[in-house]
């Protein structure tokens, strides 16, 4: 018998995986894909959608939604807004005005193929969905008093365990490891991840010899206790890929992030088939089904899923449900800025997290929008678990209002 994946019992909430999962087969993987995700029963009367907004304050992108009465919901979106708004306002935005926001999952495949917006599948596309997504998640969330995590699935956890990373290429080891350390002493984290490779560089190293000695290092440095994670953002071919693999089994590392080009399936599993150590991977991954043959061919261990590029929770919860009826982990790529709070309120709801979230410089630049304000301490942060999104709706309207419409 197969586990359903809303009973997760034989996942352990450290990452670590029981035998009691892995048998389904392509039915209930495509079931979990397409299953319903958001329970908004409780929201009796229509939420009709009168306007989407998106506007700009000191760098920060937001999109404000309204419904014809009253209610009001607010996500911020990414750095990429800058250049994606026209695809927002012109091909997304229009298809959701005069909607009911509580057929939000219907609405999420109705806007896809709206004016062949299917033609434009990718990440540009599916961000700006998201963040729409993601505003409407938090009206819903306010007039239903909830967090969105109880409006997809239930909350289940508070804290979140999280790993300081580093994007650095250009250090050498030892001053790598300077950086690190600054991190794990401002936070309290227990696991860490660094940058191998150059970077979708066929093989090439940032610095001749950086990465192999920085593996090595690592370990010396942070001792037996530290989790460590590397990613390789592209950067090898499938030989080349399992050497670095293999030094990073002998480390003990906890994972190995994205060593082929991510859109090299065949090749990353590969060198999944031939490592031990768990290999992470879909961060840039917008496709349904091309996750759900990752799944189902054990390409990887750990799925890496974007809440942003990948479309939003409801896309994003389904790619977990097919993980997690492998006995897979799902640990989100953050996308930087305010990616931390989605990533938080996923956390907060989905059975079969990982053990570490990763934590970025965001939380210092919009902590001050949550109620009560985001901190980092001993190596956990809170999830969110004001109404909606969490936001101080206060502060938020303080800033918005001296927004300019984008």
């Amino acid at each position: 018998m197969r586990p359903d994946y809303a009973d997760l019992s034989y996942l352990h909430l450290d990452g670590s995986l029981t035998q009691a999962a892995g048998a389904a087969g392509n039915d209930e993987l495509e079931a979990a894909a397409n299953s319903q995700v958001l329970q908004a029963g409780e929201i009796k009367s229509p939420v009709v959608i009168e306007s989407i907004e998106l506007l700009l304050n000191n760098g920060l992108y937001f999109v404000r939604s309204r419904s014809k009465d009253g209610s009001e919901g607010v996500a911020v979106a990414s750095e990429r807004a800058e250049y994606l708004h026209p695809l927002l306002k012109r091909l997304i935005i229009p298809y959701f005005i005069g909607k009911d926001a509580r057929d939000l999952e219907k609405l999420l495949d109705g806007v896809y193929v709206h004016e062949s917006n299917y033609k434009l599948a990718g990440l540009a596309l599916w961000c700006c969905i998201s963040w729409v997504e993601a505003s409407l998640l938090d009206m819903l969330g306010r007039i239903a008093g909830k967090p969105v995590g109880e409006l997809l699935g239930g909350v289940i956890r508070s804290e979140v365990p999280f790993y300081v990373a580093s994007g650095n290429r250009g250090t050498t080891p030892e001053e790598e490891i300077e950086v690190l350390q600054r991190k794990l002493e401002e936070t309290g984290a227990k696991a860490i991840k660094f940058k191998v490779g150059g970077r979708m560089s066929k093989n090439a190293d940032s610095i001749a010899g950086r990465s192999e000695g920085l593996i090595y290092l690592t370990r010396r440095a942070f001792g037996d206790g530290m989790a460590i994670h590397a990613d390789g953002n592209g950067s090898y071919d499938p030989p080349e890929a399992v050497r670095y693999g293999k030094m990073l089994e002998e480390i003990g590392a906890f994972f190995y992030e994205e060593p082929c080009p991510f859109d090299h399936l065949e090749e990353t599993k590969e060198v999944a088939d031939a490592l031990t150590i768990p290999l992470a991977f879909g961060e840039q991954e917008t496709s349904m089904r091309r996750f759900k043959w990752i799944v189902a061919n054990g390409a990887a261990q750990v799925l890496q899923p974007d809440l942003q590029y990948n479309g939003g929770f409801i896309r994003t919860t389904r790619v977990a449900r097919m993980a997690a009826l492998k006995g897979m982990a799902v640990t989100p790529h953050l996308s930087s800025g305010f990616g931390y709070v989605y990533v938080l309120h996923f956390a907060s709801y989905i059975p079969n997290i990982g053990k570490y979230q990763e934590c970025k410089t965001g939380v210092r630049d919009t902590g001050y929008l949550l109620a009560p304000p985001m901190e980092v301490k001993d190596g956990f942060m809170k999830a969110p678990s004001g109404p909606g999104l969490g936001l101080d709706a206060a502060e938020v309207n303080r800033v918005l209002r001296k927004a300019c419409a984008i």
